[in-house]
């Protein structure tokens, strides 16, 4: 199989360093796959879902923006902040979409709208995440 170094670095930590299949990644004018020996490239990243690709199974992170490097047969994302789907806490992040949605309806004439939309769809997306890790864990129906 081939495969490329993933790194994920945040101010903080490393959050993942390994070799990978694939990575999906949130670009800011769409969504990235990148594949082992991909042409050379820097851009940013919008908050949003990434995607890694190891042995076969799929791993999903929550990326906050940043920049993604690839060069030569190693991928580089240095990140605003990152965290791997066991680290989202599901209720957190359903209390906080329920607050950027009240926001949003409720808003009064100094809400930053675009700042409201942003923490929506970010708790939006941490949520997915939440919930595809847990579905993923069930046992199959009737097992």
């Amino acid at each position: 199989m081939v495969t490329m170094l993933l790194e994920i670095v945040t101010a903080e930590r490393e959050v993942y360093s390994d070799d990978v299949e694939a990575v999906n990644a949130p670009g800011v004018e769409g969504d990235l796959g990148i594949l082992p020996h991909h042409a050379p490239l820097m851009t940013s990243l919008q908050p949003g879902e990434l995607m890694i690709r190891k042995d076969g199974r799929d791993e999903y992170l929550m990326v906050s923006g940043g920049f993604l490097e690839v060069m030569g047969n190693r991928v580089t994302i240095l990140a605003d902040a990152c965290e791997r789907s066991d680290e989202i806490d599901e209720q957190r992040a359903q209390e906080a979409m329920g607050r950027a949605q009240e926001r949003i309806a409720n808003r009064t004439a100094d809400l930053d709208l675009e700042q409201a939309a942003s923490a929506f769809r970010r708790a939006e997306t941490r949520l997915r995440i939440a919930r595809r890790r847990r579905t993923r864990a069930a046992p199959p129906p009737g097992a």
